[in-house]
């Protein structure tokens, strides 16, 4: 019996190729665009679930609140002086380490060289994090200062085939210059991780901060990450319920102008699974970047919407090809065919398609998964069996998709009464209202379709707008050089400065503490007088050509005058007691930014010019808060990405402690960039030069907006072809079906224009209905979606015209010359039809 059922099914697909063709592509399409999206979403689900006892590790973070305004940033980095506080509280807690990100300087025999994604750990590493360790002893590799471990790549860079155990590299960083001895050698961590390891330095945090002692003791310096491992049956909820409470017993008050203030008014901790790191809440201060849990539900839906909308296609051909069979079925059941036989009959030919189409979907997925994997920076795999195979998600698949097709036309067409069928000597038959269901299901593709078309026209304006827009100062000839803060270049950092700007093609170079998507952040509270409360305002250092350099426009004042003392703000670092109270008592000036005018309770950019007010540059003990007065008034300027809200910025005037160094160039950018190489290298052999352009900073900053937009244009491009594949399916059975009627309309004068309009516009209004549908849905999931940006696109009704109007222009497409062809049939055969 099942033989027969194979052989009519394999009968009947042969007999209707383009039926089969149509039905077994559009299927195979819409599988694979699932299979893709999916095992990226389980990869993005699943981030460090591969770590061992991952379910009792937890890193702390941080959440702020802004009191001014109730913007919130979350930080996965917490204060050094919490881990301990920690401990002390919390028994719960089986062993905990802070992890310090750094750059250091990497001598080996005499050459100098940097490393990325280095990180310093206080404590044995591997009793918190059970990461895979190729060679050394999990428990000995990080037990004292200066032991060492590389990741397998790190010391295949720097050793080669040379055996790196025992071998000894020295770290220089902050000052500070220490060897340390290979210990162990850890696996390369797989990219489902938020955490980012080359090498793991095991260091002394008290000398290693001496001069900087504030670090360790202080809750306002983040800096860092702290993770912990909970004893087993200990219960997070209980130790997140009291962490409000540990935050008043350790958080200690301090005082400012006379007020008290506590770091811990505006700041909440939480322990979070590692697991939940990356799609967490907390996406600042990251070790990678994140990812947004509504963007991955966002993927898994439109994911099953493609293989809704090729699931539609099926049971859109299925239905209509079913009528055709009346009179098959009509034959088979005077024969003595039973319904339940009909049914199987049909469903399992349904099944048959949709394995068909499953070999091909697995066939594309193979084909085009390394792709992918390297567009989303994943490591995408296909596995069907054993731990995470997806044999049996595959064969559900098949049969779900099998018998949601089949379903209808095979109880439809089990019904048929042969007598009837028969004695009306028909081939065909249509069952009441399975055009409304095929005209509904038409509509719900193209709904599908309208609405990716118009998500990602708006994606796209937005990351243009994003990139485009003006950013407060002049992003195109800039070039921004890091790593000027390491002591090795004190000596030589003014001399370096003033040969660059000398070069040919150089027309300014200025220094700065922020650059353009620069990750440090320095705030520090400022009182306005008439204000009780204290302003929490960005404080970032400056020379006096960065304004120029930027290209950044005064409003209101001036700038700083390398010839006014008074404007100079520079100190000595480490800290020196009388420096710090002679600043103290004679005050500052600063530039501020507009946005600050306006936080600080100023009416016009005016009328802050001369105003004084008091900052907390310098410890209690050594004045307290210091008077500074607003100078010059400057644009805003927006540092950072168009995400996150603009800064209210303090600038002011120091010759020695910055981090960036801003050339503004003309002429040929390769040719000016290799002539302040050659500047550093001269000057500054063994310090390793790191310099990018602006405009590469700027188009790494919305790199995950143009992902995410591509990815969208893909999917629609998908939801397109699976819709317009039905749509020439549909539209060539309905023609088919009424050549009779089409021949008669030209033998009473319908010309063929008019025949080609008829058949258009039935295909047409399913496409203006689905418009109504998509536009509102859209304009709702976009309008929230810009929502999360500081500064966006308006949301206009451009997109959503476009969008339907593509959509009606390729539904016209699919069908009209399909249509033509057949208006201009000779009417003789079309009347003998049949």
């Amino acid at each position: 019996m099942w033989r027969n059922y194979l052989t009519v099914g394999l009968r009947s697909l042969l007999k209707s190729r383009t039926y089969a063709a149509i039905n077994i592509l559009g299927l195979a399409t819409g599988m694979a665009a699932c299979l893709i999206i999916l095992l990226f979403v389980r990869n993005e689900l699943t981030f460090d679930g591969w770590m061992g006892h991952a379910d009792r590790t937890f890193q702390v973070q941080t959440y702020y609140t802004d009191p001014e305004n109730g913007q919130q940033n979350n930080l996965q980095m917490a204060p050094y002086v919490a881990q301990a506080a920690l401990r002390k509280d919390f028994p719960q807690i089986e062993a905990s380490v802070h992890m310090l990100s750094a750059g250091p300087v990497v001598l080996r025999n005499g050459e100098a060289s940097e490393v990325e994604d280095m990180q310093y750990v206080d404590g044995p590493l591997f009793d918190v994090l059970d990461l895979p360790l190729v060679r050394g002893d999990p428990r000995t590799a990080l037990a004292k200062p200066g032991d060492l471990v590389l990741s397998e790549s790190e010391a295949k860079r720097r050793f080669g085939d040379e055996n790196p155990m025992g071998q000894t590299l020295t770290l220089i960083s902050r000052g500070n210059s220490a060897d340390y001895r290979v210990t162990g050698i850890l696996k390369d961590l797989p990219k489902a991780s938020h955490l980012k390891i080359s090498m793991l330095a095991r260091y002394d945090p008290v000398s290693f901060w001496a001069q900087l002692p504030d670090f360790l003791r202080e809750y306002g310096w983040q800096s860092g990450w702290i993770y912990t491992r909970l004893k087993p049956g200990a219960d997070v909820a209980t130790i997140n319920a009291q962490l409000p409470q540990w935050e008043k017993r350790n958080i200690p008050d301090q005082f400012f102008g006379g007020r008290r203030l506590n770091q811990g008014d505006d700041m909440d901790f939480a322990l979070v699974n590692v697991r939940d790191v990356h799609l967490g809440k907390a996406q600042n201060g990251a070790m990678t970047p994140g990812n947004d849990r509504r963007s991955i539900v966002t993927f898994a839906i439109v994911a099953l919407l493609i293989l809704g909308m090729a699931c539609v296609n099926f049971v859109n051909l299925a239905t209509a090809r079913a009528s055709q069979r009346a009179r098959e079925v009509a034959l088979r059941k005077v024969l003595g065919a039973n319904r339940r036989q009909l049914v199987l009959q049909f469903i399992g030919e349904s099944i048959l398609v949709s394995a068909v189409a499953m070999l091909v979907a697995l066939a594309l997925t193979e084909l085009l998964l390394p792709l992918v994997s390297r567009f989303l920076d994943a490591e995408l795999t296909l596995h069907y069996f054993g731990s995470g195979g997806l044999i049996l998600p595959i064969v559900g698949l098949v049969l779900f998709v099998g018998v949601a097709g089949g379903a209808y036309p095979a109880f439809y067409l089990s019904r048929f009464q042969p007598a009837r069928v028969l004695k009306a000597n028909k081939s065909a038959a249509d069952a009441e209202g399975s055009g409304r269901l095929r005209s509904a299901l038409v509509v719900a593709q193209f709904a599908v379709s309208i609405g990716l078309i118009i998500c990602t026209a708006v994606v796209y304006a937005q990351t243009i707008y994003a990139r485009n827009s003006d950013p407060g100062y002049k992003r195109e000839g800039l070039i921004q050089i890091s790593g000027i803060s390491r002591p090795q270049l004190n000596p030589v950092l003014d001399t370096m400065v003033a040969e660059i700007g000398k070069l040919d093609g150089v027309t300014a170079v200025g220094r700065t503490t922020i650059g353009i998507n620069t990750k440090n952040s320095t705030n520090n509270g400022i009182i306005v007088p008439g204000r009780h409360d204290p302003i929490n305002i960005g404080s970032y250092q400056v020379d006096t050509k960065f304004f120029d350099t930027m290209g950044i426009k005064l409003i209101a004042g001036r700038t700083f005058d390398i010839n006014r003392p008074i404007d100079d703000a520079t100190r000595p670092f480490p800290a020196d007691p009388a420096a710090e109270r002679a600043f103290a008592a004679r005050g500052a000036n600063a530039v501020i930014n507009e946005l600050a005018v306006r936080r600080l309770g100023f009416g016009s950019p005016q009328e802050a010019i001369g105003k004084q007010v008091r900052a907390s540059l310098v410890q209690d003990e050594y004045g307290g808060s210091v008077p500074v007065t607003i100078i010059g008034v400057v644009r805003d300027s927006r540092f950072r990405s168009i995400r996150d809200p603009l800064d209210p910025i303090f600038f002011y005037y120091d010759r020695d402690n910055h981090n960036e160094m801003l050339v503004r160039y003309s002429g040929n950018p390769a040719t000016v960039l290799a002539r302040i190489e050659a500047v550093w290298k001269r000057l500054a052999p063994d310090v390793p030069f790191s310099a990018r352009f602006g405009d590469d900073i700027v188009r790494d900053l919305y790199h995950a907006e143009e992902s995410r937009a591509q990815a969208f244009a893909a999917f629609a491009l998908l939801a397109v072809i699976v819709g317009c594949l039905g749509l020439f399916g549909l539209s060539a059975f309905t023609a088919q079906r009424r050549t009779k009627e089409i021949g008669i309309r030209k033998v009473l004068g319908a010309s063929t224009g008019r025949i080609v309009q008829l058949l258009v516009w039935q295909f047409s209004r399913p496409v203006l209905i689905a418009n109504i549908i998509a536009w509102p849905i859209a304009w709702w999931v976009m309008r929230d979606w810009l929502n999360g940006f500081d500064a966006r696109i308006t949301l206009t009704p451009l997109p959503f015209i476009l969008a339907g109007g593509l959509a009606l222009l390729i539904a016209v497409a699919t069908i009209g010359a399909h249509s033509f062809r057949v208006a201009r049939t000779n009417p003789i055969h079309a009347l003998r039809y049949e």
